[in-house]
């Protein structure tokens, strides 16, 4: 799309060349053919590197640009991305394509759905209700238990079971607001990569990527009514106990152990092998993984387990 198309449509204004824009990426992996974006001043190092060939900032931000990249100035740049990103949103689904291409003794239920363009691997088992989107693909020897619902452009390895109900690449949960308070969505245009022997329980939603890739590596085991965030990254051979959570753009080492209803907040970083005891919140990076850790605000098990019997103790006493 010609970038002055896209500034009309988002209503903001530009000087410089007229060029193809091939969709929307961040700041550190943005190319010479993507526009991008900069709403949060602690990214002005990326931006002052980014490759892109436009980026939506502020005035102030815009001094930071380097040479070649083409300004797009807005007060409110997070919502002009919001508008943006719509235009680059695929279709739901696709009526022309060429048709799957099923492996050998893979059975496909009578009510499943395979859509234009997928590649499904040997010996696949999709049960009834399973939905594949529009260019996915399934691995060898992957079992989809019934009512699975994979979206659009998601991949599944191979020797993987997923239970019944669960979801793979819904929308992440992205909005800018308006000063009037009015929600808008921001198109989640990213998919979803899970690897080689993973085992997904029933009723999970993994959140595909608002851009690049949501992935679940080698291995991991994720237990039933779990929640993904976009572009999270679960590491190798981590499990993931029932009704935890896992918020946007965070990133599991490998061997990560989260108990039940234990979560984190976004954008951290959690170092291998670390273990989080049952509700666990986690709101920092934790880069100490040989350690297993409880309770909110969070700290080692061992010293919450003490606080809360200091505070049962006190709590006796004054009775």
């Amino acid at each position: 799309m010609k970038l002055s198309l896209i500034a009309q449509s988002i209503g903001v204004k530009f000087e410089g060349e007229d060029i193809e824009i091939s969709g929307i990426h961040t700041l550190d992996e943005a190319t010479s053919l993507q526009m991008t974006f900069l709403d949060n001043v602690k990214y002005i190092g990326s931006l002052e590197t980014t490759k892109a060939a436009a980026v939506l900032c502020n005035a102030a931000a815009a001094e930071n640009i380097p040479n070649g990249c083409i300004a797009l100035i807005d007060e409110e740049p997070y919502l002009k991305l919001a508008l943006a990103s719509k235009l680059f949103a695929p279709n739901i689904i696709e009526t022309e394509g060429p048709e799957a291409i099923i492996g050998k003794d893979t059975f496909i239920a009578p009510t499943a759905y395979v859509g234009k363009n997928c590649v499904i691997g040997k010996n696949v088992k999709l049960l009834p209700g399973v939905f594949i989107g529009d260019n996915s693909k399934i691995g060898d020897n992957t079992v989809l238990y019934a009512n699975v619902c994979i979206y659009r452009d998601c991949e599944v390895g191979s020797d993987c079971i997923i239970h019944a109900g669960t979801t793979i690449g819904s929308d992440g949960f992205g909005f800018a607001h308006t000063k009037l308070g009015e929600h808008v969505k921001i198109y989640q245009n990213g998919n979803v990569v899970i690897k080689d022997d993973v085992e997904i329980g029933a009723n999970c939603a993994i959140d595909r990527a608002v851009f690049g890739t949501t992935i679940i590596r080698k291995g991991c085991k994720i237990d039933n009514l779990v929640q993904l965030g976009h572009n999270v990254d679960i590491g190798e051979y981590s499990i993931l106990v029932a009704q935890c959570g896992i918020a946007g753009s965070t990133t599991l080492g490998r061997n990560v152990v989260m108990g039940g209803q234990s979560a984190t907040a976004g954008h951290l970083t959690i170092a291998p092998f670390a273990q989080f005891a049952a509700r666990s919140g986690v709101t920092n990076d934790v880069k100490d993984g040989s350690k297993t850790y409880g309770g909110f605000p969070l700290m080692e098990q061992r010293a919450w387990l003490k606080l809360q019997a200091k505070l049962a103790r006190l709590l006796k006493a004054k009775k």
